[in-house]
């Protein structure tokens, strides 16, 4: 058994409920069920299948939940009380980068070629390309409507910074908020013109033939946190060496999703009914470098897409200082947080470097630098375990 067993005190608990969305980027949570990382640092954790954030949040904030995956910016607005009660959320590790998508409806995409009379469209698509269709809707007394995941998420800023950059103004375009797994029912059924969401419901509207992936997120804020661990502060104090172990199991995991033939495997297993329930097709591209576009068009090669680790670093996986207050400028700029709110300190107190690193500090115990050798070598146990698409 792991040196984690020493290390716990008597109030710790190895239990832990830990939530995770049915999500492409989900992977670093399930890779370390699946592969026994959990295990191997003495934990028994329980994956918990949430369907919306406000739930996620809710769940975690009432205890339902020790822990959860959680988007970037969601333990901020924890913390002020942005969505209810302020309730204390810290984030000591970055799970993941980059990530998100644009999708726009066949029917916007058909109108904006046929207003600019091109065959196809230059990628990354402008938001400009809407300015014409948006003056449309105006004669006619509607608006184009786009919908992202959550108020409070990384898709909410990248889709505003999408129309901002090319002179779109936000008031022109109607913002609603639906969970993930919603999106494509609602493009398809033309609830909405288009979306701003994480893997695989993206290419799951090109697959489905239903919607063309005009921009990532790498695009718009390349490399910046999209998935962080979360859980209340009260929680970590009362299970310090519980919350490093969690935190070391699940660095072996990004780790190891670092190798593109081990993310090949990761979409396998999130393709079971148990996570995602999905097929591979669906699940795969993004994992491996590549950005389905249209359903009649080459995927766009994109190796940075998704991120979990870079090798022997901790690069992605550190919760930086500099990452959180540029989220907090995101708040900030579009109103999220009141300009006169005191926020000098907070990203200290939510953004837990110290934490992290602590993981790492005792000289018997991996370090990013060399867990990843540990991940690498579960290979073996792979290959003599029969995958179950």
């Amino acid at each position: 058994m792991s040196q984690i067993h020493t290390q716990l005190s008597g109030s710790e608990s190895r239990d832990i409920a830990l939530g995770f969305m049915p999500l492409t980027d989900c992977a670093p949570l399930v890779v370390a069920h699946e592969l026994g990382f959990f295990e191997g640092q003495g934990l028994n954790v329980t994956l918990k299948k949430q369907y919306s954030w406000a739930t996620m949040r809710d769940k975690l904030h009432a205890g339902v939940l020790d822990a959860a995956q959680f988007l970037a910016p969601m333990p901020i607005a924890s913390t002020l009380g942005l969505s209810g009660p302020a309730v204390n959320v810290i984030a000591p590790m970055v799970l993941s980068q980059n990530g998100n998508g644009i999708t726009l409806s066949m029917a916007l995409y058909e109108e904006i070629k046929f207003i600019h009379q091109r065959l196809f469209v230059d990628l990354p698509i402008s938001a400009a390309l809407l300015k014409p269709v948006i003056e449309a809707r105006k004669q006619s007394g509607t608006k184009l409507r786009f919908a992202t995941v959550y108020p409070h998420s990384c898709h909410y800023y990248q889709l505003l910074t999408w129309f901002e950059q090319n002179g779109v103004n936000k008031g022109d375009v109607d913002i609603v908020i639906i969970p993930p797994a919603s999106m494509v029912e609602a493009l398809q059924s033309d609830d909405i013109d288009g979306f701003c969401v994480g893997g695989p419901w993206n290419a799951k509207a090109v697959r489905d033939g239903v919607g063309v992936t005009g921009a990532t997120s790498c695009d718009i804020w390349p490399d910046m946190p999209e998935k962080v661990l979360a859980m209340k502060h009260s929680w970590q104090v009362q299970n310090p060496a519980t919350t490093k172990a969690l935190i070391r199991a699940l660095q072996q995991a990004c780790d190891w999703l670092a190798t593109v033939a081990n993310r090949f495997e990761a979409a396998r297993i999130l393709s079971r009914h148990t996570y995602l329930d999905l097929h591979l097709s669906v699940i795969a591209p993004s994992l491996i470098g590549s950005c389905l576009v249209h359903h009649q068009l080459s995927p766009r090669h994109m190796p940075s897409y998704n991120r979990f680790a870079v090798d022997g670093s901790d690069t992605i996986n550190k919760p930086e200082l500099f990452h959180g207050e540029w989220l907090l400028s995101q708040m900030l700029k579009y109103q999220h947080i009141p300009e006169n709110s005191k926020v000098e300190q907070l990203m200290s107190q939510v953004f837990r470097q110290d934490i992290y690193q602590g993981a790492f500090t005792d000289s018997n115990i991996a370090t990013p630098s060399n867990v990843a050798r540990l991940a690498t070598a579960t290979k073996a146990s792979l290959k003599s375990t029969k995958m179950v698409p």
